[in-house]
């Protein structure tokens, strides 16, 4: 890429109105002073606004489209929402203040915990861990620190459904446990049978995603619990598709003991640019001691950070997770209420399928069943014209959509992961599967169109091994050195 988009600068030239310093000059003791100037470039205002104004309009972002990512929902933040994180008496917090200074923060941490465990029907959560990745974790944790409590902590091997979340085997591994896969049947479910064989003496958790990473809610799902149970261990679930079941299914009231939720997914926050994130973790009864401390607790009407809970696992981030996103998950739910909290789940579903059987004639639909809230089409029909399914995620960039996901999972062959979530419009979904419709049709009668694709945006069609191996992460610099293996 040239650097001249950045190189604007002109010697001279300042948007710098910052006056002289009259405080005295010291040693500030670093190691490593700087000694001369930035070499950052000299621009003025007016041409810095217009230069980062012209990249913010090239940028793809909910506020401009759609995002049909399947599995990592993008939807509509309400405004209110960030109004309200921006209130001085929160944005202003530090996590070293006097519980005396923040008793309305602790009391918002309480009350979003308990509208969680009344959502999910869990008996306690905690909101620390700050990513679903990082609920994970702390899950089994959790389960790890329970088997010891009960001596078997000789259960080594975690249960895994191929149509888990990808990041599941490594948060089983990292605490020490061994992922086991268990294949998914003809209808993309677990097979109880198949579980029924699989689970013994030395399984520690089945750790499965619901709705799965098809977009389908396991129909046998009491028998699958039970059977793990039966064998003395827990049901871990992974919580992140918890935007389909609100309202419909409380996970605790059907036997899963450790689960998490992501708030920047299900609760309105948007996960893009890599964060921020929040993942907590509810439990049931039995478990509950585990969660990490400080937990946030009332006493005589006044709130407190408690940190004397034997068999706590400990603290897993250094201080109470993203309060910023904790006050627009409150705001969202006080704001839709139980009724309004189905109504997503409702919407979200009636999304998925209407865009799923608008879609079906032109792409192929492994599970053509009823969906959630997400479903998964392939481009396999489409390799017949030597279009792949990477082909058409790059020729939706030439209508101005956003591709869906693609290639997960990894059990469809040239997959299309598709969300819609339940604040995208009919007229935007039918939009949507027209443009799938002309890109299925273009692979049939001119598929060089979409091997080139996409032309239209401000960069062509990238080497993405060598934009992964060597990414140019600066405005201006030498040769690019691939990054080690």
């Amino acid at each position: 890429m040239s650097t001249t988009i950045f190189e604007k600068g002109s010697n001279g030239r300042s948007g710098s109105f910052i006056p002289a310093s009259d405080c005295p000059v010291g040693d500030l003791g670093f190691a490593h002073p700087r000694n001369g100037e930035i070499g950052l470039p000299r621009i003025g205002e007016q041409d810095l606004i217009r230069h980062y104004v012209e990249l913010a309009s090239k940028n793809y972002h909910i506020d401009k489209g759609m995002y049909p990512l399947g599995s990592c929902t993008m939807k509509y933040n309400p405004v209110i929402n960030e109004e309200v994180a921006r209130l001085s008496g929160f944005a202003g917090l530090h996590p070293l203040q006097s519980e005396d200074d923040v008793q309305g923060a602790l009391e918002l941490i309480w009350e979003l915990e308990s509208d969680l465990c009344e959502i999910c029907g869990m008996s306690a959560f905690s909101l620390q861990p700050v990513a679903g990745a990082h609920g994970e974790l702390t899950g089994m944790m959790i389960a790890r620190d329970w088997l010891r409590g009960r001596a078997e902590g000789g259960r080594k091997t975690v249960l895994v459904p191929d149509s888990a979340h990808g990041t599941n085997p490594a948060s089983v591994v990292i605490c020490g446990f061994t992922p086991r896969t268990i294949a998914s049947n003809e209808a993309g479910l677990i097979d109880p049978e198949v579980l029924a064989r699989e689970a013994g003496d030395d399984t520690a958790v089945l750790m499965l995603t619901l709705p799965n990473t098809l977009g389908l809610f396991e129909r046998d799902i009491e028998k699958v619990i039970r059977i793990v149970h039966d064998a003395g261990a827990l049901v871990y679930m992974d919580g992140a598709n918890m935007n389909a079941l609100m309202g419909i299914v409380r996970p605790g009231a059907i036997g899963v003991d450790i689960m998490h939720v992501n708030l920047h997914k299900t609760f309105s926050t948007p996960h893009g640019g890599g964060g921020p994130g929040s993942g907590p973790v509810g439990v049931r009864e039995h478990l509950a001691h585990l969660l990490p401390v400080p937990r946030v607790a009332k006493e005589k009407g006044r709130f407190t950070l408690r940190e004397d809970i034997e068999g706590s696992i400990g603290r897993v981030h250094p201080w109470f997770g993203n309060f910023n996103v904790f006050v627009k998950a409150y705001a969202y739910i006080k704001a839709l209420g139980g009724e309004g909290l189905r109504e997503v789940s409702e919407n979200a579903i009636i999304n998925a399928n209407y865009l799923m059987k608008k879609i079906a004639p032109h792409y192929d639909i492994k599970y053509p069943g009823r969906c959630m809230h997400e479903f998964v089409a392939s481009g396999r029909n489409l390799k017949q014209y030597g279009v792949k399914t990477v082909d058409v995620a790059k020729r939706l960039l030439d209508y101005g959509l956003h591709a869906p996901t693609v290639y997960f999972p990894l059990i469809v062959e040239e997959a299309l992961m598709i969300e819609p979530v339940e604040t995208e419009k009919k007229e935007a979904l039918d939009h949507f599967a027209e443009v799938m419709a002309r890109i299925a049709k273009e692979a049939e009668e001119d598929p060089d169109i979409l091997h080139e694709a996409p032309v239209t945006t401000p960069v062509r069609r990238l080497d993405e091994a060598a934009a992964a191996r060597c990414p140019e992460l600066t405005w201006s610099g030498g040769e690019c050195q691939p990054m080690e293996e």
